[in-house]
């Protein structure tokens, strides 16, 4: 390859991560040197073996970065790089796609015989870990969501969230305090009693995330030390934080200690 072109190792890495081999890299790179060269010399400038050259070249026709010509030897063109990207980005996503639909299928055609199934509890550390977690749990509820939380967590990273759901499901939160307008279809009960106490702006991100009544992630910090979380579906875990909530809920009402803000 030209060794006058900066950073080339970078590049093809880059090239790499946007579906190319590194033999395909090299020959793309040759070829934007070139106002339409044969195989010998896309041989000769990008480093590739002689065998190789035109099995690249075909997969490089087939992905759109080549244009072919009809004479004879072939002569073999670069798209140029704005379209070359756009086009390896194109089928990245299209790649996505077809990925996630398949794997969809899979996951949720998974079954366990009944006598094989299990109460299982999973784990998850790091903060960005369990935010995104949260997100996508709260972004495909479909009936209802319940949140025991700090404000200054749900501000920072579950209101956009929570305002994107729309009307539907119907959410309920209970916080120490609440600023700006609330979620359609949402409630947030703001304590104003000794239960607030709970609140600890030094725990930031523990809190309850009951969605459906399908799923639970419960949030667990201490200062100086990374959050953690445990996550359900199991009938065990889903009854007791439910069962929880009702309590809570029964201790508000009873003691009329919140002050509910509606849509």
């Amino acid at each position: 390859m030209n060794p006058g072109i900066e950073g080339s190792g970078q590049l093809i890495e880059a090239l790499k991560s946007l579906g190319l081999t590194k033999y395909e890299a090299l020959v793309y790179i040759g070829l934007l040197q070139f106002e339409g060269a044969s195989a010998t010399e896309i041989h000769e400038i990008s480093g590739v073996p002689r065998a190789s050259v035109y099995p690249v070249l075909n997969k490089l026709v087939h992905r759109g970065l080549v244009l072919v010509s009809n004479s004879t030897p072939k002569r073999f063109e670069a798209l140029p790089p704005k379209e070359g990207i756009i086009k390896l980005k194109e089928n990245i996503e299209l790649n996505a796609e077809y990925a996630s639909g398949k794997l969809e299928k899979i996951y949720t055609s998974k079954l366990t015989p009944e006598k094989e199934k299990q109460e299982l509890i999973w784990t998850l550390s790091g903060p960005e870990n369990i935010i995104n977690r949260l997100k996508i749990l709260i972004g495909d509820a479909k009936t209802e969501i319940r949140i025991i939380a700090e404000w200054d967590f749900i501000k920072k990273h579950l209101y956009d969230t929570l305002f994107d759901l729309g009307s539907k499901p119907d959410i309920e939160i209970i916080t120490e305090k609440w600023e700006g307008e609330v979620p359609n279809g949402a409630t947030a009960r703001v304590v104003e009693d000794k239960l607030s106490d709970c609140f600890d702006s030094e725990y930031e991100m523990s809190g309850i995330y009951i969605i459906d009544s399908r799923k639970v992630l419960v949030i667990m910090s201490s200062p100086g030390h990374e959050p953690s979380a445990m996550f359900s579906e199991s009938n065990g875990f889903i009854n007791f934080f439910r069962n929880y909530w009702r309590f809570v809920s029964f201790h508000l009402d009873k003691k009329h200690s919140t002050k509910v803000l509606q849509e």
